[in-house]
Formats: C-alpha cells, sequence, structure tokens
C-alpha cells in the first residue's frame, strides 16, 4: 500500500513554481464543492470523473499540467490518465501544499 501512495505522490522533488511561471495549468480534479470551498487562484477544475472527456481538450492546450486534490490520490489517478493519453503531467498532489510550493 505504501508503494502505491508514493506513486500518487510522486512529483513531490519539482519545483512548481517555475513550471507554473512557464505556464503549467493547475487543474484541480476535487468534486465542485470541495473547489468552491477553496482552491488555487487560476486553477482549472475538472472532478476526477470528467477527466477522461476532457483529455483531448487539456492535451490541445500544450501545456503541462499539475493535478492537485485533497491528498494527492485523485490527482494522482488523474495524472496516470492523462499521462496514457499522452499529456505533460504532474501530480501536485494537495492542493493546500501545492499552493505553498507555488
Amino acid at each position: 500500500m505504501l508503494k502505491l501512495i508514493k506513486k500518487f505522490l510522486k512529483g513531490n522533488n519539482l519545483d512548481f513554481k517555475t513550471l507554473v511561471q512557464n505556464g503549467a495549468v493547475i487543474v484541480d480534479v476535487r468534486n465542485n464543492a470541495e473547489f468552491r470551498s477553496g482552491h488555487i487562484k487560476g486553477a482549472l477544475n475538472i472532478p476526477v470523473e470528467q477527466i477522461r472527456v476532457k483529455t483531448a481538450d487539456l492535451k490541445n492546450m500544450n501545456k503541462p499540467i499539475i493535478t492537485c486534490c485533497k491528498s494527492g490520490i485523485r490527482s494522482g489517478m488523474a495524472a496516470s490518465i492523462l499521462t496514457s493519453a499522452g499529456v505533460e503531467v504532474y501530480n501536485g498532489g494537495p492542493w493546500n501544499v501545492l499552493q505553498g510550493r507555488i
């Protein structure tokens, strides 16, 4: 189980601030109510359940994507889906932690 969690949290040593400064898009994959309760300014809200249908739109942005959620698990799942589709994506983990890193 620990290996699985580490896999989903991969990317904790990345310089997310530089990624964002260079145009990366933050995608918060929590549900709409969670997003409304607090989020990173400028983040897109695409619940993880909708990632597959939005993959082409995200890929067409031609920008790196940083996913985030409450704990890092859903953002890891979304990152995996996007990676499989050929999107440059990084799991930012918990949104409030990511916010402190950018």
